[in-house]
C-alpha cells in the first residue's frame, strides 16, 4: 500500500481525533479487527492510530533515523497530537535550575488553586525518549493536564540527552533538579513535605532511580513516585520485549538503540543506576503509582519493579491499562482511552500528595 502523504498539522490532528471517537463497529470496518495478544485486546481508538500511523510510513521512533531526524520527526508528531486548547494555567514560567554541568532551562506550571498563596504540592517531572529525544515544549500538554486534574505545580524538567551526553549525565541532571526543587520549595510556591518525582519512559526510569538515590543519600526524599512505562531493567531481555517488538510505537530496535546511545561503552548494563531492577534493596523508597501499557516491550520489566517495591514494603499501586501502547501520555488530545488513563494516575497523584501531607 502506498504511504498516504503528510497532511498540515491541523488537519492531521483532526483526522487522528475524528478516527479514534469513531463507534467500535465503524473503527472495527474501516481500520479492521484490533489484534488480540496474550489475551489482552487493543483499544479500537489506539488501534486506528497505528493503522494511520503504519499507513502514513511511520515505524518506530529511532532505528533507520539519525538522532537529528528521530528529534525532528518526534517533535513534529507532538504537534500534531497536542491539544488545540490545552488546559488552562494561572501562570507557565521558566525557571532556571543549577544543573552540575551549568543551568537546566525548565518550566514550572500553575494550575488554578482555591487557595493560590498557600504553599502547593509539586511535581518534579522528567519527559520520556530514550533519553535520546524529547523536550519540555514537547510535554507541555501532559504537563498542564497533570497540573490541572492533581491540583498541584509541575516543574517539567530539561536534562541533557544522549549520545552527546550520555550516562550518568542525564541522570545527574534529573537528580540535581529534585534537590534543587527541594531546597527551594518556597520559590516554587511549593510544600517541601509534599514534593513527587514522575516520568513516563526513560523519565521514569530517572525518576525511580532519584528516588533511590535519595534515600540512599539520606537528604530530603520524594513523597511520591508517578512512574509511566518505565525503564527499569536494560540488563535482561523480557517476554514482552519479544511480544511487542514491531508494530506498536515504540519497537525492540529502538530500545536496543536508545540504550546504546545512553550507555557509554565499557558499562555495565546490570549497574544499579542504570537496571533499577537488579537493585538488591528497594526498602524506604516513596510510595508509587506505576501505570504499564499492555502493548509495550517494556510492560513486563515496569510491572516486575513495582512487584519488587511492593515485596520489600513500598506502597504501590500497580495499573496495566491492557488496551494501550507505549507513549499514550502523549495521546490524551486525540485518544480518550488514552486520556482516561491518564486521569487516572492524576487522581492517584492527588491523593497520594494529600496523604503526604498527613
Amino acid at each position: 500500500m502506498a504511504e498516504l502523504p503528510r497532511l498540515p498539522v491541523p488537519i492531521e490532528h483532526r483526522v487522528l481525533k475524528w478516527a479514534c471517537a469513531l463507534p467500535p463497529r465503524a473503527s472495527r470496518l474501516l481500520f479492521g479487527k484490533p489484534p488480540t495478544i496474550d489475551g489482552q485486546t487493543l483499544s479500537t481508538d489506539t488501534h486506528a492510530l497505528l493503522t494511520l500511523a503504519r499507513w502514513s510510513g511511520s515505524d518506530g521512533f529511532y532505528a533507520g533515523r539519525g538522532v537529528a531526524e528521530a528529534r525532528a520527526e518526534s517533535r513534529y508528531e507532538a504537534r500534531v497530537t497536542a491539544w488545540r486548547r490545552p488546559p488552562r494555567m494561572a501562570e507557565v514560567r521558566a525557571v532556571e535550575i543549577a544543573g552540575p554541568d551549568g543551568p537546566l532551562p525548565s518550566r514550572l506550571y500553575v494550575p488554578p488553586l482555591p487557595t493560590p498563596d498557600e504553599a502547593a504540592p509539586l511535581l518534579v517531572y522528567y519527559h520520556g525518549g530514550g533519553w535520546v529525544i524529547g523536550d519540555v515544549e514537547m510535554y507541555d500538554d501532559l504537563c498542564r493536564l497533570i497540573a490541572q486534574a492533581a491540583g498541584c505545580r509541575v516543574l517539567s524538567v530539561e536534562y541533557r540527552l544522549a549520545p552527546e551526553h550520555p550516562f550518568p549525565q542525564p541522570l545527574e541532571d534529573a537528580f540535581a533538579a529534585f534537590e534543587w526543587a527541594a531546597a527551594n520549595a518556597a520559590e516554587l510556591g511549593a510544600d517541601p513535605a509534599r514534593i513527587a518525582v514522575g516520568g513516563d519512559s526513560a523519565g521514569g526510569n530517572m525518576a525511580a532511580v532519584v528516588s533511590q538515590m535519595a534515600v540512599e543519600g539520606g537528604g530530603p526524599r520524594p513523597a511520591m513516585q508517578l512512574l509511566f512505562y518505565p525503564v527499569t531493567d536494560s540488563a535482561d531481555d523480557t517476554r514482552s520485549r519479544h511480544l511487542f517488538a514491531n508494530g506498536f510505537i515504540l519497537t525492540r530496535a529502538d530500545m536496543e538503540m536508545f540504550e546504546e546511545a545512553y550507555l557509554p561503552p565499557g558499562v555495565d548494563a546490570s549497574h544499579q543506576r542504570i537496571s533499577i531492577l537488579q537493585c538488591p534493596d528497594l526498602k524506604g523508597l516513596p510510595t508509587a503509582y506505576v501505570a504499564t501499557a499492555g502493548f509495550d516491550p517494556l510492560r513486563d520489566e515496569g510491572e516486575a519493579y513495582a512487584l519488587r517495591m511492593r515485596d520489600c514494603g513500598v506502597r504501590v499501586a500497580l495499573r496495566r491499562h491492557s488496551g494501550l501502547v507505549h507513549t499514550f501520555v502523549n495521546q490524551t488530545a486525540v485518544n480518550r482511552t488514552a486520556l482516561g488513563a491518564v486521569l487516572e494516575a492524576c487522581g492517584a497523584l492527588r491523593l497520594g500528595l494529600a496523604v503526604a501531607s498527613l
